[in-house]
């Protein structure tokens, strides 16, 4: 009886990695349904099989299902506490949950049982920049380095994500090279061009944007007014949303702007491609890239004969499969084009970016004390993300407080560990931890309301603020930056421009410090700079919304008039 148990026994976990292999493709394919099917077999066949266990669990929250889908994360690591692809999943789980602290715990103790899992030391790089884990991350960078001077890029790239690498002190030649070697796996294996839709019905182009942000997020706060703006007797809109809906008001308001709403969160990747081709789009609009969240697997496939980088991710992304970028000439100079930018770019008159003009601010802008702020001092703030701020530009914070006396930095606090790990940097550079004071999250219009209380908004470098720069020259508060070479760190200096505060683009490090301290003892430098700053708001260009749906429509035709004289993509300047 003893032998035959198992026999049976070992026939149930042949099934078990049967089963387990098929579901891990249907996975892949983004058949989450028919992999849900295929993994739970896999588990009842083999209760203890932890690679089952971690597969499911993660198939699960991506499903929406994450109480279920972490508890199977648990199980999994318990079953076998050395698995390092059960590890990595988990600490993949509590990035999704935003707990940083536990994403690198796991991570952690995924590289150390397997120091060779590629997808562990990718993981690891974003938490790492949320906590703001300077040593840690300074080890991780060295190690990129290093193995990419030894390596290919199909041996280093894969322990990064090209996104990470925007708000890295790393070569720029490393970032395009790890967008080409991402964009190359995602062609990898698919087939050519689709067939070209009809030509435009009634002279109506079929724009499809695609996003998982229509929903309370920075992106759509920038972007919300852009679907009921297009001219619908040149354009047809469809908006293509595989993210969660949060019933904001932002969601709701794409849903009832866009001619065309549809939810492809459900669909595969085979089903979600061959909706946006049946449809018959002219033109798709890739609003994520490479960001988090981001699905640039459905435009590997070409369900359009047009594709655009646009908002998103601002960076190129190297793809053969994207034809063009949305730029302007100071976040693209002209110099860049040809070698760093494999999309034709379409530059735009002003900024690239888009700005809601209707953004509500509350009315009651609250009291100093009710921020934690002290009631006299110079206000310095900067809303960025945790993962924006990196220790060169730290530093040089912590010099501007140093030379201004009871001056104060207001930041973001996303998670607790940050808030700390900041406190202790700024004691290392002489500077008292109470003149760091951190804000909570706070709906839009009293985030707004809040910024008026800041003096002036201090940028972070390698990567800009992006959103948040426009939050602060809506709410009036200019804007120091100092760009850098990318188009991450030049997006600042590109919406100062187009707002008419070319004088607050310092050109060095030194210039910026000496910017931000000379504004503290110049009160009426300071005010001027907010007087030009409540002029221009509504005069220039940068929160004009109808005027970049115009330039955006006029781009459009430029390139559909490009194709159909059988040309291929090339750089082109919209006119105003």
């Amino acid at each position: 009886m003893g032998a035959l148990q198992s026999i049976l026994r070992n026939y149930r976990v042949v099934l078990a990695r049967r089963d387990n292999r098929l579901g891990i493709k249907l996975w892949e394919r983004g058949d989450l349904e028919a992999a849900q099917t295929a993994l739970r077999r896999a588990t009842r066949r083999h209760p203890e099989y932890a690679s089952a266990l971690s597969n499911l669990g993660m198939v699960l929250i991506e499903c929406g299902q994450q109480e279920e889908g972490l508890a199977l994360l648990r199980r999994a690591v318990e079953v076998d506490p050395r698995h390092a692809g059960a590890l990595n999943n988990l600490g993949v789980a509590m990035i999704l949950g935003n707990n940083p602290v536990a994403a690198v715990q796991h991570l952690q103790a995924a590289i150390d049982a397997d120091p060779q899992l590629s997808e562990a030391h990718a993981n690891l790089l974003g938490p790492l920049m949320e906590i703001c884990a300077w040593p840690a991350l300074d080890l991780k960078v060295k190690e990129i380095l290093a193995l990419a001077e030894r390596s290919p890029p199909e041996v280093w790239a894969e322990r990064v994500r090209p996104f990470d690498l925007l708000a890295l002190p790393v070569p720029r030649e490393l970032q395009r090279a790890a967008g080409r070697h991402h964009a190359a796996k995602l062609a990898r294996g698919v087939s050519g061009a689709r067939a070209a839709p009809a030509p435009p019905a009634a002279n109506r182009l079929r724009i499809g944007y695609v996003s998982s942000d229509f929903r309370n997020h920075a992106t759509t706060h920038l972007c919300v007014g852009l679907f009921g703006r297009h001219d619908r007797s040149r354009f047809e809109v469809t908006a293509y949303s595989f993210g969660p809906g949060d019933g904001s008001v932002y969601r709701r308001r794409i849903e009832a702007e866009s001619e065309h709403f549809v939810d492809i969160s459900a669909l595969s990747l085979e089903e979600a491609v061959q909706r946006i081709a049946r449809d018959g789009i002219h033109i798709l609009v890739d609003m994520k890239g490479y960001t988090g969240g981001g699905r640039p697997e459905i435009f590997a496939r070409r369900p359009a004969p047009i594709q655009i980088n646009y908002l998103g991710y601002p960076e190129s992304m190297q793809a053969p499969f994207m034809d063009y970028i949305v730029g302007d000439r100071v976040v693209i100079p002209e110099a860049d084009a040809g070698d760093w930018y494999s999309e034709a770019v379409a530059w735009f008159p002003g900024a690239y970016q888009i700005n809601d003009r209707e953004q509500a601010i509350d009315e009651r802008t609250p009291s100093r004390a009710e921020q934690g702020l002290p009631e006299r001092g110079f206000v310095y703030c900067c809303f960025n993300n945790n993962y924006k701020v990196e220790p060169r530009i730290f530093s040089s914070w912590m010099r501007i407080l140093r030379e201004v006396p009871d001056s104060v930095l207001w930041l973001y606090r996303s998670n607790v560990p940050a808030k700390y790990a900041l406190w202790k940097a700024a004691e290392r550079h002489g500077v008292e931890r109470r003149r760091l004071v951190f804000a909570s999250s706070l709906p839009k219009p009293q985030h707004l309301a809040r910024l008026r209380l800041a003096d002036l908004f201090l940028d972070t470098h390698y990567y800009n603020a992006h959103t948040t720069t426009t939050d602060a020259l809506w709410a009036g508060v200019p804007v120091l930056t100092w760009p850098g070479e990318t188009f991450a760190s030049r997006v600042a200096a590109s919406l100062l421009t187009a707002v008419g505060l070319p004088d607050l683009i310092a050109p060095s490090q030194q210039a910026y410090e000496r910017r931000a301290i000379a504004l503290a003892a110049e009160p009426q430098a300071l005010a001027a700079l907010r007087s030009r700053l409540a002029v221009n708001r509504l005069s220039t260009p940068l929160f004009d919304t109808g005027a970049h749906v115009r330039h955006l429509e006029s781009a459009f035709e430029t390139m559909w008039a490009t194709r159909t004289r059988g040309e291929r993509p090339r750089s082109f300047q919209v006119a105003p």
